[in-house]
């Protein structure tokens, strides 16, 4: 049967690409530490692959539970997705839920941001009780998060807690990451679903993901195909590319703030530290971005930074995911830039 390599992605190509991941509790699957590995069943355009896919039936036989494949999706011309953008949410939610809500699709009247808002909250949205606590997935200084159910659409979601100082109110990074993601609506960074506001907390509701990078990569032993690094390498440049196209900068990423589903996306998370900057250098706080994906020069405490701040962040991940360990794990501000001159040598005055 053709090699697989002669089948991974290509800039010329869109043919459909799967990966399966054999989870350690799976000792049926016949695999160990979790390690990542190719499909060989791939989904093809026409008639002349049916000898690859026949062959490739054929030498596997074990189907992993989980499998990924990148479609085609249909374009739509920006015209249409704009037209669909701009009408209100409660028109834009599935008919069959609606239906439940008893509520037409066209009301009577005008609509207004106002009706809207009064829809959606007759529906649910907003309300603390449309949704069902699971179970606790973390705790930070500002917040909690939880892994719960909607009771609007019986799907998971995850929880956002933060807790309100009656000071100070909501934290400036809370506020930040709700501005942010109202606006930033992509496949590869994670859906604000919900904002519910009591006295006592404020509380984000976003779409389930299973687990991390990080978590995803103990999972494999820290072994991963080189395959699924162009494929999670690939989503995490897309993702950015949006952000800093709408200039926005994500200032803390690291592999446990990329979130992997079951089906092998990979999004963005935690736009806590997230700006938007409105020149290329602006002079911002140097307190961002954890210690192995800092980098040099906001170590030196230059506050005055761009775009390259994730890019730098983005070559740390990449090599992390490719050989199995952090580049640069300083465990003090002197001791990673050590790590970084020792690789790359002391800097000049012309690469200052």
């Amino acid at each position: 049967a053709p090699s697989l390599q002669s089948h991974s992605l290509h800039n010329d190509s869109q043919r459909a690409v799967g990966f399966n991941v054999f989870q350690q509790a799976s000792p049926d699957v016949g695999h160990e530490n979790g390690v990542v590995h190719e499909n060989p069943r791939l989904v093809c355009d026409g008639a002349e692959d049916e000898d690859i896919r026949r062959a490739a039936d054929e030498r596997y036989d074990v189907i992993s539970p989980v499998t990924v494949r990148l479609r085609n999706k249909q374009r739509r011309l920006s015209e249409e997705v704009t037209k669909r953008l701009s009408l209100p949410a409660d028109i834009r939610l599935p008919e069959n839920f609606l239906a439940r809500q008893s509520l037409s699709l066209s009301p009577d009247g005008q609509l207004t941001r106002r009706s809207r808002r009064k829809s959606l909250s007759e529906i649910g949205f907003g309300k603390i009780e449309s949704y069902t606590k699971l179970d606790k997935l973390g705790e930070g200084t500002y917040a909690t998060v939880f892994k719960g159910k909607s009771r609007l659409t019986d799907s998971l979601v995850a929880l956002k807690e933060i807790r309100l100082e009656h000071e100070e109110g909501a934290p400036c990074t809370a506020i930040r990451e709700v501005s942010l993601l109202r606006d930033l609506k992509h496949a590869n960074i994670v859906t604000l679903h919900d904002i519910i506001h009591t006295d006592k907390s404020l509380t984000l509701v976003f779409e389930y993901l299973e687990k991390d990078l990080k978590q995803y990569m103990d999972d494999c032993g820290n072994i991963m195909s080189m395959t699924n690094v162009k494929l999670f390498l690939f989503q995490l440049l897309r993702g950015l590319a949006y952000c800093h196209k709408r200039r926005v900068l994500h200032r803390d990423l690291k592999p446990q703030n990329l979130l992997i589903n079951e089906t092998g996306e990979l999004k963005l998370a935690d736009f806590g530290l997230a700006r938007a900057k409105s020149i290329p250098t602006k002079t911002y706080s140097n307190e961002v971005v954890t210690l192995w994906y800092r980098p040099p020069d906001v170590l030196l405490g230059s506050t005055e930074y761009s775009t390259p701040i994730d890019m730098w962040g983005v070559g740390c991940i990449f090599y992390e995911m490719a050989c199995g360990r952090p580049l640069f794990p300083g465990s003090t501000v002197d001791d990673e830039l050590h790590l970084i001159f020792k690789l790359l040598g002391l800097p000049t005055e012309d690469t200052m």
